[in-house]
């Protein structure tokens, strides 16, 4: 899909005190360019992430992610200023991302003629239904969490004319600055290998992020000689997964991977599991790796499964980031009265500035311009590490963190370096 610190430049502390971002040099993404381009135009920005539902303490963070960094910036890349809009891709009956609402958001940006970018999505699936919407209205899009490996590239873990069938201009206008899931599915195969996992237990949510991080999984598990004794795609809707349980537990599983996110039921599954095999390893991977997921005041798990629960996400330990990073940590965490920052505040940050940071190396601020200074990013400065986005729009960053949970809250605990990533 889907930990905490940002720093869009080496300057950002001194940015932080002036309350612009007046940084040149890194803030570039790399390229020497001190064009700010646009004549002074304005230029629409828009984010669509659900606000409603299990999701909603990450999206929040996301988009108050990218609204510091706007703050920041002063609204403006270079002489072009920003107006930014936050949409919804849930609705209260659903509790979660819908079709419908995604498509509706694209629509409304595409329509818009000012649009030079879309900060989105949150859930892969509904990345599969705005980035054909976008490409062909020519606008960029800069998701901040999808994983789903069919979304820029083929081979196991994709499906059938992925990724080609989203980009129906003929050329790509989307990219991640997250690691894709032929990354994070190694990497929890890594974990389970260290942990001693000789049989795992494996359900899936059959979407479109899930069923395709399942898949990397299995084909990794093969690689590195971990014993996935099945993969369920459960039904999100079903009332409880005890039969699925005990079909692990006569199997012999020692450990349990539940392959999805947290809106299906994710709570329900663990639960079930951790009752038929109170013994076993449980692991989780950025798609339930949240606050309403980890704390039981906000519908979560029960304490009693923290001690077997690992999660991964692609952010690191605090004091791995640079300095600028950890000031900005602090800065977020006064400005929005947290001291437990999601960590997708991140993402939404990150993303956020490299937007900002191709509208000002683009020549003219225009949407073609937009798209093609994002993809030409190189050796990017930025909070997540330095960085560069490859010719299919994927972020060159590899590196995954494991979070342990610790009395209903996620706490640092290694950094993975998946084998066959």
């Amino acid at each position: 899909m889907q930990s905490k610190f940002l720093a869009a430049t080496g300057c950002l502390a001194g940015a932080l005190a002036l309350g612009v971002a007046a940084c040149g040099g890194s803030d570039n993404g790399g390229s020497s360019s001190s064009s700010s381009g646009g004549g002074g135009k304005t230029v629409a920005v828009y984010s669509s992430v659900p606000l409603q539902g299990a999701a909603r303490t990450q999206s929040e963070a996301i988009v108050n992610g990218a609204k510091l960094a706007l703050e920041q910036a002063a609204g403006k890349a270079g002489s072009v200023t920003i107006q930014y809009h936050s949409l919804d891709d849930s609705t209260a009956q659903a509790g979660s991302w819908t079709a419908e609402a995604e498509s509706a958001n694209a629509r409304k940006a595409s329509q818009d003629k000012s649009t030079v970018a879309y900060l989105g999505t949150l859930n892969s699936g509904a990345a599969k239904v705005s980035i054909p919407l976008l490409d062909e209205a020519g606008i960029a899009m800069v998701s901040p969490a999808n994983t789903y490996l069919g979304l820029t590239k083929g081979g196991p873990g994709a499906e059938p004319g992925e990724p080609d069938k989203y980009y129906p201009s003929g050329k790509r206008n989307y990219v991640r600055i997250v690691p894709k899931d032929d990354v994070q599915g190694p990497a929890l195969v890594t974990l389970m290998k260290q942990d001693g996992c000789t049989k795992v237990a494996m359900t899936n949510d059959k979407e479109t992020y899930g069923g395709g991080l399942a898949k990397v999984i299995v084909t990794n598990a093969k690689q590195q000689g971990v014993n996935i004794i099945s993969n369920d795609g459960i039904d999100k809707n079903a009332p409880n997964y005890r039969s699925l349980a005990q079909k692990a537990k006569a199997a012999g599983a020692d450990c349990f991977l539940f392959s999805g996110i947290i809106n299906n039921n994710a709570v329900q599954i663990y639960k079930d599991f951790g009752a038929a095999l109170p013994t076993a390893k449980m692991y989780g991977p950025d798609g339930v790796a949240q606050a309403s997921f980890v704390d039981p005041k906000q519908g979560g798990v029960p304490k009693s499964l923290d001690p077997r629960l690992t999660l991964t996400v692609a952010t690191l330990s605090p004091d791995s980031y640079p300095a600028a990073g950890r000031e900005f940590f602090k800065t977020y965490s006064q400005k929005y009265g947290t001291t437990n920052v999601d960590p997708y505040a991140l993402y939404g940050y990150e993303a956020m500035s490299l937007i900002i940071d191709a509208i000002k190396r683009s020549k003219t601020a225009d949407k073609a311009d937009v798209i093609k200074a994002l993809f030409e990013t190189k050796n990017r400065t930025s909070p997540l590490g330095t960085y560069s986005i490859d010719q299919n729009g994927d972020t060159t960053l590899t590196d995954y963190g494991a979070y342990k949970v610790v009395n209903g809250e996620m706490k640092f605990d290694q950094t993975v370096k998946s084998a066959g990533a």
